[in-house]
């Protein structure tokens, strides 16, 4: 194993590790690098991920339980695929299906005493638009392959990611391999849904906006993989998350090692209702209107803090980026120190609104309801705030915010103004009517992933792997600075949530380039979807280099 501390290219802003070769398993790496490279493998490896799409998996949200909706049945489907496109997986590794549909498979080392480490990945997709289907360059369940690109629903979402796991452990078996630590795969099916049985886990299904649930899938599997382990028992985790790309003229790779809360806000008014001839100065819907507008003219401050990822992330940019304007590079260098370095760094990335959404908590009024005739006065109107929490706060510190964000304008409004079960303000005469607050759905930050000090060894390995295969696929020599890894988070939730207690080491990462030349935005959750056959390539290699890995490590 490579020593992380000794391993160092740089000590000062971005220290990174060399490339982590398998050394106890460096022929069977070698011999496997060999063999993706084969036509035979790529073709090979083509089919596997379109006879995938092909299967069609979708996930609506008003699905019901597995044993009543009907829709699930096709999950069957993917089952037998699987079987017949990995053989040797399915006679080799222990198969459960746990609450029908959902896939746990264990792949049992010889050493009981290692830490597992724990694979995810989810087979269903999010629907096609029969309205689309004239925009589709080819059929999205067709699974065609252009000679470049492999084309569908569910190509990138994620079943590239279930394949070139799959697809490592079967290469892996083909070649012999006996793993030493156990390496478990729970591959979920209603990741993008939250389907009926969100009101038994306490949410609002009426809420559009509760996203990537898993509750009959990835909450069931992880239930039984903690039930059968325990808390903190797993090495590491790694799901779906985001590639590498090219970032100030240098290749960064950023597994997500975090996660953004989430919260939405129900607001609703109640007044008064009547005859439009006769309306009060301000109707239900014009004081929503007021109030939608306080939330879109006061935005969360947004500062970047230094003991956050974010800025170790912009410091890697730093040290790394090599066409990096001279300004953004000497104020990051100076921000250690410097509070007006800091502050000068913020004001040039934050131009950047998608850059500085992700650092902070966001707000975004995403539904809106009221009124049923045009000659009545509302006497309901309802809104739908959703917020996205950054790392460093907390659903209650969203949760007071809009409180105090509103309590002027009930007061101005004379409202009786309730929040969460609470009387928050009454006006001293007769209200003219009642503003209140409720939540459908609040999930706090994701646990951090540790990338520095005693505990980082996962990240370090991750990182080694990153570096190695980056550059085995491209039979690049060096010591691994043709790609920076730092740390990064996804831009929505995914369902590890549910596997939070297993480990203090998630990482949402895909090994694949995230804005590719061939196919910048890759169609995810659009017309178009599709992922690029190189990528399919290095994505397993990069699993069967990470499971390798893992197998030798001493350190997890």
């Amino acid at each position: 194993m490579v020593n992380f501390e000794a391993g160092l290219i740089s000590p000062s802003f971005c220290p990174q590790v060399e490339p982590l070769i398998p050394q106890i398993n460096h022929i069977l790496w070698t011999a496997i690098g060999e063999e993706i490279n084969t036509n035979s493998f790529k073709a090979n490896a083509i089919d596997w991920l379109s006879g995938a799409i092909q299967v069609e998996t979708e996930t609506y949200d008003d699905m019901g339980p597995v044993d009543e909706d009907p829709r699930w049945e096709n999950r069957l489907h993917f089952h037998e695929y699987l079987e017949n496109a990995f053989p040797l997986v399915h006679s080799a590794l222990k198969l459960e299906k746990i609450n029908t549909y959902g896939l746990l498979y264990t792949w049992q080392g010889s050493n009981v005493s290692l830490k597992p480490s724990l694979f995810m990945a989810h087979f269903d997709v999010v629907p096609v638009n029969p309205d689309t289907l004239s925009e589709w360059a080819y059929p999205p369940y067709s699974g065609y392959y252009d000679g470049e690109l492999i084309w569908g629903r569910g190509s990138n979402d994620d079943k590239s990611g279930l394949i070139g796991t799959i697809g490592a452990i079967e290469v892996l078996l083909r070649q012999g391999f006996e793993p030493t630590r156990t390496f478990v795969a729970a591959f979920g099916f209603d990741e993008e849904g939250g389907g009926s049985r969100v009101r038994d886990y306490g949410f609002d299904v009426s809420s559009r906006l509760v996203n990537a649930l898993g509750l009959q899938g990835a909450k069931e599997l992880a239930a039984v993989v903690l039930d059968r382990y325990g808390k903190g028992s797993f090495a590491f985790i790694i799901d779906e998350g985001g590639g590498f790309s090219e970032q100030f003229g240098t290749i960064f790779a950023t597994p997500g090692i975090a996660e953004k809360g989430s919260v939405n806000i129900d607001v609703s008014i109640a007044a008064p209702g009547g005859h439009s001839s006769l309306p009060p100065e301000h109707t239900s819907i014009g004081i929503l209107s007021a109030l939608l507008v306080q939330v879109e003219n006061h935005p969360f401050e947004v500062h970047i803090q230094r003991e956050t990822f974010s800025y170790q992330l912009f410091q890697c940019f730093a040290q790394y980026g090599t066409t990096i304007p001279a300004a953004l590079r000497n104020a990051i260098k100076h921000s250690p120190s410097s509070d007006k370095a800091l502050r000068e760094v913020e004001y040039i990335l934050f131009q950047d609104r998608l850059l500085k959404s992700s650092v902070g908590t966001t707000q975004a009024v995403d539904m809106i309801h009221g009124g049923v005739k045009s000659n009545a006065l509302p006497e309901q109107a309802w809104a739908v705030v959703n917020h996205r929490i950054a790392t460093t706060s907390s659903v209650n510190a969203t949760i007071k915010h809009d409180i105090d964000l509103f309590l002027p304008l009930a007061k101005e409004f004379d409202l009786e103004f309730s929040a969460f079960e609470e009387i928050i303000s009454t006006p001293e005469t007769e209200p003219k009517g009642h503003l209140k607050l409720t939540t459908s759905y609040g999930l706090e930050p994701a646990p951090i992933t540790p990338t520095e000090g005693k505990t980082s060894a996962p990240y370090q390995l991750l990182s080694g792997t990153i570096k190695a295969t980056y550059n085995a696929h491209r039979a690049l020599q060096g010591h691994g600075d043709d790609i920076i890894v730092g740390p990064g988070m996804p831009t929505g939730n995914t369902d590890t949530k549910h596997y939070w207690p297993l480990s203090e080491h998630i990482f949402r990462y895909k090994h694949h380039n995230g804005r590719s030349s061939n196919n910048p935005l890759s169609g995810t959750h659009t017309v178009n979807e599709s992922f690029d056959a190189d990528s399919l390539l290095e994505t397993v290699r990069f699993f069967v280099t990470l499971i390798l890995n893992a197998d030798e490590s001493k350190e997890l």
